[in-house]
């Protein structure tokens, strides 16, 4: 018994911020309507978004601390795949909550997945490759993993966020029932094709040559089971707490009139800080190749994933979602695409293109409330 005290002694070191997760779990569940009763105050709505957010962003990044753990023991790409799905799952039911709750919010899936490209995109690559830069003058990548990614994103993101303002079966930048059933199946589609590609017959592709094999843990090792219940543990923590962060939000955008975007933006920080963190970890530890595996993974499983699933959650509820971008943005996300096609196309990355990204991250700010 006393031997077992040092392993219960390390997992409370370790994973502390689970009990705190918990623990507001079951304040929030017991004192709910007492606890959004005062939002009218500014600083009590203050602490409340606060405390949510913090507890919301530190459960996720507990589930991608245990998927990174999960991706050492299974290797790439299997453990990129690993890190991208649940990243994504904690997306998809993270909108659904926001999106079911309070007024309609058309535009939610939409300004939620252009943020996310654009602070993927925009930021996260910028930081990347500028503090890699910084460190290392010069780092390297395989370029035909890159283009791979790209070539499925360029497309998805344009049938997704462009093609629906040109599109005159419908009005006001959505598509017909038929048209998002398209959508929904040539994103899977993609998405699937590139998971075998990225699996199976070009594995190559995403590691660099001069990389070790890594063999990959079995499915029953015992060492992978802990990972796996604590990353669940972790995801029903954000499941159940973002729709009550969809509270605070709501009031934000239709009681205090703040931009529409703002609802998307929150979620899309959510989701991509954790991403965002382990990318650049990579990047200064001079593994781009990984933090491109991230980045662009993140991406790709956002549109091939995210959309799907929010179509047919958009269908079954009966809620209308727009989904072309507008003025601005629009010209921001097709800059953004063409600049990621001249980034990644020599297999080698500087201080000049991360500087690059961070501009175009920088201008998508700004344009966010001087649209």
């Amino acid at each position: 018994m006393a031997a077992a005290w040092p392993y219960v002694g390390r997992f409370i070191r370790s994973e502390w911020f689970l009990g705190v997760g918990l623990a507001t779990v079951v304040v929030f569940y017991l004192f709910e309507s007492q606890l959004f009763a005062g939002l009218g105050n500014p600083a009590w709505f203050a602490a409340l978004f606060a405390w949510l957010f913090a507890i919301v962003l530190g459960s996720a990044l507990g589930v991608v601390r245990h998927a990174e753990c999960l991706s050492e023991r299974l290797g790439e790409p299997y453990g990129t795949l690993v890190l991208t799905l649940s990243v994504t799952s904690i997306e998809v039911m993270s909108i659904t909550a926001v999106m079911l709750h309070g007024e309609n919010n058309p535009t939610l899936m939409r300004d939620t997945l252009f943020a996310v490209v654009m602070i993927v995109l925009g930021g996260m690559v910028g930081v990347s490759l500028l503090f890699g830069a910084l460190r290392y003058k010069e780092q390297y990548y395989n370029l035909q993993g890159a283009n791979a990614y790209l070539g499925v994103i360029v497309p998805l993101a344009v049938f997704t966020l462009i093609l629906p303002d040109f599109t005159i079966t419908t009005p006001d930048r959505t598509l017909s029932g038929l048209q998002e059933l398209g959508l929904a199946l040539m994103s899977l589609a993609l998405y699937a094709t590139f998971l075998v590609l990225q699996t199976g017959r070009h594995r190559g592709y995403f590691t660099l040559g001069d990389e070790k094999e890594h063999h990959p843990a079995a499915a029953g090792d015992i060492r992978i089971l802990p990972h796996v219940n604590l990353l669940l543990a972790y995801i029903v923590i954000v499941v159940f707490l973002v729709e009550h962060l969809a509270k605070p939000i709501d009031y934000l955008v239709e009681t205090l009139r703040a931009p529409a975007m703002l609802g998307g933006i929150t979620m899309a920080v959510l989701v991509a800080t954790p991403e965002a963190l382990g990318a650049v970890r990579a990047a200064l530890a001079d593994h781009l190749q990984r933090s491109v595996n991230i980045f662009l993974g993140s991406v790709l499983a956002t549109i091939g994933l995210t959309v799907p699933a929010m179509l047919a959650v958009g269908r079954l509820t009966r809620h209308e979602l727009i989904l072309g971008l507008e003025h601005s943005d629009l010209v921001l996300l097709i800059l953004t695409l063409a600049v990621c096609v001249i980034t990644f196309a020599s297999g080698r990355a500087n201080l000049l293109q991360g500087a690059v990204h961070v501009l175009l991250f920088l201008a998508f700010v700004l344009l966010i409330f001087q649209g």
